[in-house]
């Protein structure tokens, strides 16, 4: 990245107290990104832009948001992408049809990109943990279960201390909110 670009990203944060849970499973298994990133679905993976387009890319989001209404999700059990990946999560059996349609929207006109694999809504619970810290992910959280409501979804973006912080939030059916959050959300327990 340069001083002219930004990393950017937009998900869907898990609300509390599911947030606060999700982060201290990352927090005990020892994932050195635990306290960067809160429990999220992700809609745009990181994405480097040019400073200049993000008025264009909020005003992007603003009408994919006004385009949807509120859905349920449902997170339950524990799954895993090895050996393709080395990733424990928490996957969606409620609303992932609704996050289907939300992320190819989001991934269409100035946020247009490939990515790697095929879109798998979930919430990532460890990643590149050695194996005993996957397994016991995998293991001790295939009882967790968690309902909530979905009223829209965040743009986000990494800071030098490469910790991810919510810009703007983007209600559905009435678009973006005037700024951002008035608190800076860092961790799941200061809001999500």
């Amino acid at each position: 990245m340069t001083v002219d670009t930004r990393k950017i990203g937009v998900a869907i944060g898990i609300p509390e107290p599911f947030g606060a849970e999700l982060q201290g499973w990352r927090e005990r298994l020892g994932d050195p990104n635990a306290s960067r990133i809160v429990p999220h679905i992700t809609l745009l993976p990181p994405t480097v832009v040019g400073n200049g387009a993000l008025p264009e890319i909020e005003e992007h989001l603003r009408r994919v948001a006004a385009r949807f209404s509120s859905f349920d999700i449902r997170l339950r059990g524990s799954a895993t992408f090895l050996p393709v990946s080395s990733v424990v999560f928490v996957p969606l059996v409620k609303g992932i049809a609704e996050c289907e349609q939300i992320e190819m929207q989001v991934r269409s006109g100035p946020l247009s990109r490939q990515t790697d694999y095929a879109y798998h809504p979930h919430v990532t619970v460890a990643h590149d943990l050695p194996d005993d810290a996957l397994y016991r992910a995998w293991t001790e959280l295939t009882s967790f279960d968690a309902s909530f409501e979905v009223w829209g979804f965040s743009l986000f973006e990494q800071g030098p201390d490469l910790h991810w912080r919510p810009q703007r939030d983007f209600t559905f059916g009435g678009g973006g909110l005037p700024g951002p959050p008035e608190e800076p959300i860092t961790r799941s327990d200061e809001g999500w």
